[in-house]
């Protein structure tokens, strides 16, 4: 089920009476992963623009987010954010993730043991650093809707789970199942790859409901009684 540490949700509190700055949107960002990247709630980030609760982002507007926020692309500087040649955005730690001896989002159960959790800028979904041809297993029960190459994540598996929620397991090596398949909890997926431009072995993964990012940290897992996976539940 979603966790509720504090360590991995929105900060709430007056962030609208915080200093602000302006902001530049990019592809890809959304209110939501803004909200968090800046650390602030979602109503929050609404307030402080006047938007309504269905505004839509388009790459160039200029927002306000709160100026002690050190990530972002602000209108007149540059990205902190880089993207490598393969097209994947390069990940970021938010200054919300713990270290991995603190616990928090590292106590989670993940499809591969993490060394390293971060955040993909300006996507709600997350770059779990492992083991190279680690096996890649499943978090939840579902039917595989899609196995092989996808977009510019390498070979990528996406398993359709009751809810309306999928679950995408990307940057692997090998696929272990097959299109129309029934995975388990705990079951391999695929063995995890190499990152062309980091040079590390990198499970991208990323959850949607109804085309809407959810945070990985929060997205539900079903128990295993023996995965294998991961000793931390």
């Amino acid at each position: 089920m979603p966790t509720t540490d504090a360590s991995v949700l929105p900060v709430s509190g007056p962030a609208i009476s915080q200093a602000l700055v302006d902001y530049r949107v990019v592809r890809g960002d959304t209110l939501y992963s803004l909200a968090r990247t800046h650390r602030i709630t979602l109503q929050n980030l609404l307030e402080m623009n006047g938007f309504s609760s269905n505004h839509a982002l388009r790459a160039g507007d200029i927002i306000k987010v709160p100026a002690a926020s050190t990530a972002g692309n602000f209108a007149g500087g540059t990205s902190s954010a880089s993207v490598p040649s393969s097209g994947v955005t390069q990940p970021v730690v938010p200054p919300s993730n713990p270290a991995p001896a603190s616990g928090g989002i590292y106590a989670l159960r993940w499809p591969v043991i993490p060394k390293i959790i971060t955040y993909m800028t300006g996507q709600m979904g997350v770059v779990v650093e492992g083991e190279q041809l680690e096996s890649v297993k499943s978090l939840t029960q579902g039917n595989v809707v899609s196995a092989g190459p996808w977009r510019k994540y390498g070979r990528v598996v996406i398993v359709e789970t009751t809810g309306g929620y999928y679950y995408m397991y990307g940057g692997l090596e090998s696929v272990s199942i097959n299109v129309g398949d029934r995975v388990s909890p705990g079951m391999e997926v695929g063995r995890l790859g190499v990152n062309s431009v980091s040079q590390k072995p990198q499970l991208y993964f990323m959850v949607f409901r109804s085309d809407t990012p959810v945070d990985p940290a929060l997205a539900p897992r079903a128990s295993v009684a023996s995965s294998g996976n991961n000793s931390r539940t």
